[in-house]
């Protein structure tokens, strides 16, 4: 029977990433994905030119009043691909990189972020208990914001993610009876178009790679490549732990 992964946000950056390395580990995926349908689409023929199964699915993580209908279509899409009532693990990779100093932020970006990375991982998290499978993993990303600051106008993001970190300890006591693990990855800075893509550019990335133990800043399937391992590899006794992948960032 083929393990499946569902990443949201699979579409682009860290996400891709992550559906890539799962496939290259022999896992099927789920993708979804709110804008840009034919990125989503790429992903799916990457991942079946390396001989895994893939669908993409949309999905806004801001209405939670969708994840009714989301689930439905989940379960179809279960029975239907791979005759199947469950999916293994869950990656909550879907994100919004709002930024803003503390005097700057307004309500509304402050409710963006707590509505994608807190109140949408929650409560999508909270629907599809039941249809992963037991002895399934979960992960939920955060940011290396949360252990140092920097300077930079993260505050909201940073307190948002903090929150992520703290809903995951407690989801791992709930679902540890199933044998389900849940813990979380803290990336550092990473090279992808997330946050107005500013880690593109060349300066920025050189400032920000002098302040790491490792000299650069991290590359996508870096990222990916640690989901893979925490989901595929013998990580069983791994559970409610802040992994940050930072390249040693201001240590």
């Amino acid at each position: 029977m083929s393990t499946i992964a569902l990443i949201t946000g699979g579409n682009r950056g860290l996400g891709r990433a992550t559906a890539l390395a799962l496939a290259t580990a022999g896992v099927d995926v789920i993708i979804t994905y709110r804008t840009n349908a034919s990125e989503a689409a790429e992903v799916v023929d990457e991942v079946k030119q390396l001989g895994r199964v893939a669908v993409a699915l949309h999905l806004d993580t801001r209405e939670v009043e969708t994840f009714d209908a989301f689930a439905d279509a989940l379960g179809t899409t279960l029975r239907d691909t791979w005759n199947r009532d469950t999916f293994d693990h869950l990656v909550n990779n879907a994100g919004v990189g709002l930024a803003g100093m503390v005097a700057d932020t307004t309500v509304e970006v402050f409710d963006e972020l707590f509505g994608v990375h807190v109140r949408g991982v929650f409560f999508l998290t909270q629907k599809l208990l039941p249809l992963i499978a037991d002895n399934g993993r979960i992960v939920n990303f955060s940011t290396g914001l949360t252990r140092f600051v920097n300077n930079g106008p993260w505050a909201a993001y940073g307190a948002a993610k903090g929150a992520v970190e703290v809903f995951t300890r407690y989801l791992a006591q709930e679902v540890a009876p199933r044998g389900i693990t849940a813990n979380v990855i803290a990336p550092g800075p990473i090279g992808t178009g997330f946050g107005g893509g500013a880690l593109q550019n060349e300066q920025v990335s050189e400032h920000l790679g002098g302040q790491t133990a490792m000299g650069r800043i991290g590359r996508p399937e870096e990222i990916g490549g640690l989901v893979a391992t925490l989901l595929t590899g013998n990580t069983g006794w791994v559970t409610a732990q802040r992994i940050e992948a930072s390249g040693g960032m201001l240590l």
